[in-house]
């Protein structure tokens, strides 16, 4: 492609390669300037109605101006080859200050803000970037942050429908090898991730995802595969910042926590709304004087701390039993009647068999409901891991046992909580291990006539 003339554009250097095309240095021949040039894959050429579209939603692209995004110059076809023309913008990715150890905390608040800036513009406008991460963030030599790639974004219509082929896309991506794709499924929303309709509330989960990596180093959700990831973005909480990084201010950990939210309106309602209380971090961080913690924000905070501290199911039956006892040693020497001891004592015991018995109730009712999916061949347990085999593990089988998942462990108040395997390449002796298991929850009927 060096050295190639497309239309009146010169290409002249490679600057960079992404799934999204590859992206050349080049010179506008018109009006004598360096641009950046993106070469799109085939195939979004190969279909017209897609190239149509995307062609459209680029143009749209292209009127959104705001200091904080990387203008579209162009977008046009020359040779059969799709490209987009764009400010050439000189400077560091974020990826790249992150991997150089460049960012501090105020630093990155400056980027954060500045983002988000570009992004309020981008929505007002109808426009969401979809695909905000560090690599498309681009910080110039004197600090100023742009966001890359608007070219590539979705024109967002309030009142349109998911589209049709976002699922068969993530089954795509979940066959695909990790390395090629969990860089930008990381940054992705629940709603981008299963496949459902986005707005501009996406973008602020993946600004979120983007400040927790430059505050702490590391990523708020991630798995060893596509599919892991999918389900710790989907279904996951992330470790709050101010545990990663101790000295990491309260209120930023607020500020993350409401654009990490699952659902989108758990979310800021705009970037507007969020940028409000990133400066308010800001002044924090720069004043040293620390806004004070809302009533509300210290329960929350209390009863996810009690959560994870909570005992073990066996040591939350002992402490239990241990009170039971208690109370009834105290009836004896308060010298109550028999009778009530008694009668105190059956209620014991009945409320102690159903919350002993209350994790396999629990697992029994996962399987009724997992076995209403047909490619489910057999359910089995062994102590907190259940496992699940399928004839074959899409994408969208991932999805709905993860969701079956999810409400089992919502439905638990102490006690480890359950994980989940689902597997669709074990072999006969596998088969009939757990299938002789008294772990078995459920066989389907074809599976059980095979093994009888």
């Amino acid at each position: 492609m060096i050295g190639r003339r497309l239309s009146h554009y010169a290409v002249e250097e490679a600057l960079g390669k992404g799934g999204m095309g590859e992206v050349y240095r080049a010179r506008d021949t018109r009006l004598d300037r360096s641009v950046a040039l993106k070469v799109l894959p085939s195939e979004f050429t190969g279909d017209e109605d897609r190239k149509r579209r995307f062609l459209q939603e680029a143009r749209a692209a292209s009127a959104v101006t705001h200091p904080a995004i990387a203008q579209v110059y162009d977008v046009d076809e020359a040779d059969g080859v799709a490209f987009i023309v764009m400010e050439l913008v000189e400077g560091k990715t974020v990826r790249a200050l992150l991997q150089g150890r460049e960012l501090d905390l105020l630093g990155s608040l400056a980027v954060a803000i500045q983002v988000g800036e570009g992004l309020a513009k981008a929505h007002e406008a109808g426009i969401v970037h979809r695909d905000l991460k560090p690599e498309n963030v681009m910080v110039t030599p004197d600090g100023h942050a742009k966001i890359l790639d608007f070219g590539l974004a979705k024109l967002f219509e309030p009142s349109g429908s998911p589209g049709g082929d976002d699922l068969s896309h993530m089954e795509t991506i979940a066959r695909t090898q990790a390395g090629m794709v969990v860089g930008t499924l990381r940054y992705m929303s629940p709603e981008q991730a299963r496949g459902l309709e986005v707005d501009p509330r996406s973008d602020l989960f993946s600004l979120g995802v983007v400040i927790y990596e430059m505050v702490t180093g590391q990523l708020p959700f991630s798995g060893k595969t596509p599919l892991d990831t999918l389900h710790a973005i989907a279904f996951e909480e992330s470790r709050a910042v101010t545990q990663v990084r101790p000295n990491l201010p309260p209120s930023l950990q607020r500020v993350l926590t409401r654009c990490l939210r699952k659902r989108p309106q758990d979310r800021y309602a705009d970037a507007r709304e969020l940028l409000k209380d990133l400066r308010s971090v800001e002044r924090e961080v720069e004043t040293g004087i620390s806004t004070p913690v809302s009533i509300s924000d210290r329960l929350l905070q209390a009863w996810r701390g009690l959560q994870q501290r909570v005992p073990t199911a066996h040591w939350a039956w002992v402490l239990g039993g241990a009170g039971v006892l208690a109370l009834a040693l105290y009836l004896v020497v308060a010298r109550e009647a028999t009778s009530t001891l008694f009668w105190l004592g059956v209620a014991g015991l009945f409320v102690w068999r159903r919350f002993r018995n209350r994790r396999l109730r629990l697992m029994r009712r996962f399987a009724s409901r997992a076995r209403k999916l047909p490619e489910v061949r057999l359910v089995a347990y062994e102590g907190s891991r259940l496992t699940v085999v399928v004839d074959k593990a899409m994408a969208r089988t991932h999805l709905r046992i993860n969701t079956l998942a999810e409400q089992l462990n919502a439905s638990m108040f102490f006690g480890d909580p359950f994980t989940v395997s689902v597997r669709d390449t074990t072999n006969p002796e596998e088969t009939r291990g757990l299938f002789s298991s008294s772990g078995v929850l459920y066989v389907r009927k074809d599976v059980l006539e095979a093994e009888v």
